[in-house]
Parts: C-alpha cells; sequence; structure tokens
C-alpha cells in the first residue's frame, strides 16, 4: 500500500475528529495522526476542542434540526416584510451564508465520525479475539480515514 501525505488542514481534520470521537490521549492521537504533540496541544487549546468535545453529546440529528429551525424562522422573518422588501439585510444574508455552512460541514463531518465510530467498535471487538489481526486492520483502517479527508 503506497504512502500518501495529508496535508496539515487534513492532518488537524482527523486530529480533531479523534480528539473529540475517541478516548485517545493526546500523544496517541499525534502519533496516529504524524504530528508532534506540542502541534496537537496547539491545535486542542486554541480552537477549544474541549468544549466541542463536550457539546458532542448533543446528537448530530438535534445539531441539524436546530440549525434548519434557525434558518426557516429567519426565512419566515424576511418572509413577514411587504413584498419589494422580502429580501435578506446584509446581516441576515451574512447570517443564512453561516447556517448553511454550518449544515454541510457538519453533515460531512459526521460521515467520518460515523466511519470512525464503527471502525472503532469493530477493531474492538476484532481485539477481543485476535489482537495481531486488529493492529493490522487499524492500519488499514486510519489509511482508509486519511483517503476520505482528502
Amino acid at each position: 500500500m503506497a504512502k500518501q501525505e495529508l496535508s496539515i488542514s487534513q492532518k488537524k481534520e482527523w486530529a480533531k475528529l479523534l480528539f473529540t470521537k475517541e478516548n485517545l490521549t493526546q500523544a496517541e492521537i499525534a502519533e496516529r495522526v504524524g504530528v508532534r504533540p506540542a502541534t496537537l496541544s496547539k491545535w486542542v487549546n486554541t480552537e477549544n476542542w474541549q468544549l466541542l468535545k463536550t457539546s458532542i453529546t448533543i446528537t448530530r440529528e438535534e445539531q441539524l434540526a436546530r440549525l434548519y429551525q434557525q434558518l426557516q424562522l429567519l426565512q419566515e422573518k424576511i418572509l413577514e416584510r411587504p413584498i419589494a422588501e422580502r429580501f435578506p439585510t446584509t446581516g441576515e444574508a451574512d447570517t443564512i451564508t453561516k447556517l448553511a455552512s454550518a449544515i454541510e460541514k457538519l453533515e460531512r463531518e459526521t460521515g467520518l465520525s460515523e466511519i470512525i465510530g464503527v471502525s472503532k467498535q469493530f477493531i474492538d471487538w476484532l481485539r477481543l479475539s485476535d489482537l495481531d489481526k486488529a493492529k493490522e486492520l487499524t492500519m488499514y483502517f486510519d489509511a482508509f480515514i486519511k483517503e476520505r479527508l482528502r
């Protein structure tokens, strides 16, 4: 299997997923992703990943529902105006763009987090009966996840 190098932003995204979804130490994450522990620590602290990890207790569906509801309420507010004024203000347009971006990002990230979650469950199950095979498959799952980040 050919080894492909990830960009810094791809490594960062993968590290964030591992940090928020897995029960790994920062050193383990840094090793798996291929960055220095100090780099990972900087990402965790400057981007407040701990808060993100805590907020993940809200399900994906709940988060998406809230974002869609906010978007709908804003659209309804715009439609309440006289016909000639039914367009978003600059601030409203900015909010619509941000909500749409958040929805798109959440839907994209969820796909990867689900892959990681299922991978972890399978590896944990396999580890009980065949540790060597679990280690081997971990390498393949990591390569697959790296590919999905591209």
